[in-house]
């Protein structure tokens, strides 16, 4: 999620485990009946396998083989992404509805950014030394009682600017442990060889619920109640906790925490040592500087350069959502077809070139459809290298990495939206688009030949492994 939300972005996704039964089939395999087949009055001794067409599709969703934990995770990933893009829409509209001023509106989304770099650090600690479980649960029932008392404000009518901004902070630090602890349990849920599916349904429920489906609701229920998208949230908070709360234990062998600055500095010397993880960071930190600067002005260069309003901005927007879908949908079929380092050269090829279109083109259908390509690759390049990172990281270094990987996501977006809205102020938008492509082609050429290494990573190793294509 790059996007600026009303809580949480890009990368990455929220991944849940559970154990036990799978909640959408309860324990059986796409509800498969067998029925003996006789033939001529007599039995065969063979067995015929009849699925339902419901079956068949909750077993292409959620495939039987990665097991029940995944399904459950999945149910608790998508009912999280739902309430999330709720709120997508309808948080903007209340800071909206409380305050007309640009550093109010600017100062809301800094709080949206802010806990990642205060906590995120502390919080990836935490997941390495606690049952990451139930710090998940713990951190969505904080935000369900901060949204709880952010409602009764709103019945009561005695909501001001000053309750909204301290609720979106808290909102974010919650937010902040669940998202690590969620992306550090994801490997110990998935066998290793299903990350990229499991990684693709998770993406397909952000995409799609979160950035499709979430907000045209969300603003549909704000204007019901200004109260309602959020006591939604809740309700769908409370759904995740639930499926969280049913998984199975899983044993994590950790190594005895020795203070918090040093697991810090043992888990900064674990990344920086490892090449293909360091690799890794440092694309996602150098590619989050450049996108982060050209979405920043996006709405500025919708307006100035393709003479869009208001209704052409949002097709804008949806168009980038839909490839995203779509990527995430295609991606079982292209991890099968092609290996996983050509897919992530193409992946940051694309992005790479799609700021060189958006510099040269003032033409909105040539536009919408760089957008289209961008969230297609964006979904399979974010798939990919979640699957990778997860893959090369040893279990009990999971939360400290991840929270590494995530703060240079997030302090990426930030310092691009910086020096987006600095080169745009000198130089006009174009340049943004131009400062874009430089820097992602340069470090493009840097990397090309190491991303195949990269994407063959497993853990404990430090460099090139043998491939698995």
């Amino acid at each position: 999620s790059r996007s600026l939300q009303w809580q949480r972005a890009l990368e990455p996704t929220r991944g849940r485990r559970f154990g036990g039964h799978s909640s959408f089939s309860n324990g059986r395999a796409g509800e498969i009946e067998r029925f003996d087949h006789g033939r001529r009055g007599r039995a065969s001794g063979s067995s015929v396998v009849r699925v339902s067409a419901l079956g068949r599709l909750i077993n292409r969703v959620a495939p039987v083989e990665i097991g029940g934990d995944f399904r459950r995770l999945l149910g608790a990933q998508w009912a999280a992404n739902l309430g999330d893009g709720v709120a997508l829409a309808a948080g903007p509209l209340l800071v909206a509805s409380q305050t007309s001023s640009p550093t109010l509106v600017a100062l809301a989304t800094i709080l949206q950014r802010l806990p990642w770099m205060l906590f995120g650090l502390v919080a990836g600690i935490v997941a390495d030394r606690v049952d990451r479980r139930w710090l998940m649960i713990a951190g969505d029932a904080s935000r369900i009682v901060v949204l709880a008392v952010l409602v009764v404000v709103l019945v009561t009518d005695q909501v001001d600017i000053g309750l909204v901004l301290a609720a979106m902070f808290l909102l974010g630090v919650s937010e902040t442990f669940t998202d690590i602890s969620a992306d550090s349990l994801v490997a110990t849920v998935v066998p290793a060889e299903k990350l990229g599916v499991a990684n693709a349904r998770f993406v397909f429920g952000q995409r799609a619920l979160n950035q499709l489906a979430g907000p045209p609701i969300g603003a549909a229920l704000f204007a019901a109640g200004m109260f309602v998208p959020f006591t939604t949230q809740a309700v769908l908070l409370a759904l995740s906790v639930w499926l969280v709360s049913q998984m199975g234990d899983r044993v994590v062998e950790r190594t005895a925490p020795v203070s918090v600055a040093g697991d810090v500095v043992d888990g900064v010397r674990w990344l920086w040592s490892n090449r293909p993880v360091r690799t890794l960071t440092v694309t996602i930190f150098v590619f989050n500087v450049t996108w982060g600067a050209t979405h920043s002005i996006l709405v500025l260069y919708a307006i100035e350069r393709l003479g869009l309003d208001d209704r052409g901005f949002g097709l804008l927007l949806a168009a980038s959502a839909i490839g995203g879908v779509l990527g995430a949908v295609f991606y079982d079929a292209l991890e099968l077809r092609f290996s996983l380092g050509g897919m992530m050269q193409v992946g940051l090829a694309v992005e790479t070139l799609s700021h060189l279109g958006f510099a040269i083109t003032t033409t909105p259908w040539v536009a919408m459809v760089i957008m289209f390509l961008f969230g297609f690759q964006a979904s399979v390049w974010g798939t990919t290298a979640r699957a990778v990172r997860q893959r090369a990281v040893p279990l009990e270094f999971q939360g400290r990495i991840s929270s590494v990987y995530l703060l240079a996501l997030h302090g990426g977006l930030v310092i691009g939206g910086l020096l987006g809205g600095a080169i745009g102020s000198l130089s006009g938008i174009p340049a943004v688009y131009w400062f874009a492509f430089v820097g992602s082609a340069i470090l493009l050429a840097a990397i090309w030949r190491e991303l195949p290494h990269v994407a063959h990573a497993t853990a404990g190793s430090s460099g090139p492994v043998a491939r698995r294509d």
